[in-house]
């Protein structure tokens, strides 16, 4: 695992980030069939399908039109529009819409929606953001802003923060290997928000943020009791056994019912383990991507787990 880390996940970071391995692997039929654990399909039937096993089976649902670091306001005003689409067909679902914890949910990029424009592009992403959340009301989903890279934080917290004097609902995400979060979560516990606790994706600087994996759990255990303490909504977004158990423990040591806290998993991992703990009565949230942007996603999720990886190259080998 020690040299996972140190030379495979930074190698496998980088190759996210490369248009040129991007392009040739969105062309390239076997990766594409591959890459179908992870990634359900591209459009709204895909994903409403994915929904519908999983509501079947007992789990709640996130979808993520797949997409990230647009350059130009019509690739965000398409992005909005397939959310619109997106929350139309939930919304066309038999569901109760007074729910406490509601069922269905999206979670979006800000950077899909305009944020990183050279001109007014956090107004953009805001007012784009805006549209989504009204007609996530509308159809009685929730809405979740997920986390970028570091650069990102602060811009994408003051859109939560705007937003959410209109939608208490909405919810974020925190990324626990960032030596800024604990603060983040002591803050956002204390409002009474939603917030995703996950480790983190992204290859971030030991500036700002953990980069020994220890340090990274200890940090998620510190910040996850901030949350459990505080007056919000925690959502355990995580597949390690350790941080599973300790959100259970710290369920029960601040009396949290139910109802006040989630358990969140990504779509194609550690299927056994999301129906186990729903199962014994646990909120279970599962993430699901769809898109035709798929390649970044695919291959940080690669990067975080030996086991992902490994995945990935046998099935190549067996096709070929």
């Amino acid at each position: 695992m020690g040299a996972f880390n140190r030379v495979a996940r930074p190698m496998i970071l980088a190759a996210s980030r490369s248009e040129m391995l991007r392009h040739n692997a969105e062309r390239f039929p076997l990766t594409r069939s591959v890459v179908q654990r992870f990634v359900p399909g591209e459009g709204v039937d895909d994903a409403m399908a994915a929904a519908r096993m999983l509501r079947d089976s007992g789990r709640l649902v996130s979808i993520d039109h797949l997409g990230e670091d647009v350059t130009d306001a019509g690739a965000a005003d398409a992005t909005v529009k397939a959310y619109l689409q997106l929350l139309d067909a939930l919304g066309g679902r038999a569901e109760d819409r007074q729910a406490t914890v509601r069922p269905l949910e999206v979670s979006l990029k800000l950077s899909a929606l305009g944020q990183a424009l050279a001109r007014d592009g956090e107004k953009i992403a805001l007012e784009n953001a805006h549209l989504i959340c009204e007609r996530a009301q509308q159809v009685g989903a929730w809405v979740t802003v997920d986390a970028e890279d570091h650069t990102t934080t602060d811009s994408t917290l003051s859109i939560v923060r705007q937003l959410r004097v209109e939608f208490g609902w909405l919810g974020t995400v925190l990324q626990a290997y960032l030596k800024r979060t604990e603060t983040d979560c002591a803050e956002f516990a204390r409002d009474g928000a939603r917030i995703r606790l996950c480790k983190g994706a992204y290859d971030e600087p030991a500036s700002v943020a953990y980069r020994d994996p220890a340090a990274v759990t200890d940090s998620y255990l510190r910040c996850l009791r901030v949350l459990m303490a505080g007056t919000g909504y925690p959502m355990v977004a995580s597949h390690d056994p350790v941080v599973i158990a300790a959100a259970g423990e710290l369920a029960r040591e601040y009396t949290r019912a139910t109802d006040e806290f989630e358990y969140q998993m990504l779509y194609g991992i550690r299927d056994g383990e999301q129906r186990r703990l729903a199962d014994e009565g646990n909120h279970v949230r599962v993430y699901v991507p769809v898109g035709t942007q798929w390649y970044g996603y695919f291959v940080r999720r690669l990067a975080e787990r030996p086991a992902n990886l490994m995945f990935f190259l046998r099935a190549l080998a067996q096709r070929n």
